[in-house]
């Protein structure tokens, strides 16, 4: 199965309401950068245990531990969760970064130090969003 079918599979395998969301973000953040990698990840680890939500990666950067170890990782993420969507925007330094620039601005939505967690697209202002990604992507 390729990356597209998996990550169709998994925008398909939401309840309707999510699931239209879920496919207009990733048709919004593919056509932001249409270059981008595509990235699936089905939440589990090499034990096959379930580590994770599942999670739909765009771009790549790359990672860099404490102990030196790099990684290849995506840049902007997204994610179903138990109450919504869940974007994620990797390669911040300042963690509160986020919060301070959008968390006013984005509408209802939880935003942390690396995630904007909201229960439907309804509920946030998709311009503050797209601006969000496209700032992490400029860096």
């Amino acid at each position: 199965m390729t990356i597209q079918e998996q990550i169709q599979g998994y925008i398909n395998s939401q309840p309707e309401l999510k699931r239209n969301d879920m496919q207009e973000l990733h048709n919004i953040i593919v056509e932001l950068i249409p270059e981008c990698q595509l990235w699936f990840l089905d939440g589990k680890n090499s034990e096959n245990k379930t580590v994770s939500n599942p999670n739909i990666g765009y771009g790549s950067y790359t990672m860099q531990y404490a102990d030196g170890k790099t990684r290849d990782f995506y840049q902007i993420g997204m994610s179903a969760n138990t109450t919504g969507i869940s974007i994620y925007i990797m390669n911040i330094g300042d963690k509160a970064y986020l919060a301070k620039t959008y968390g006013d601005k984005i509408g209802k939505a939880s935003v942390t130090g690396y995630c904007i967690k909201f229960k439907a697209l309804k509920d946030i202002n998709i311009e503050i969003l797209k601006a969000a990604i496209l700032n992490r992507l400029k860096e």
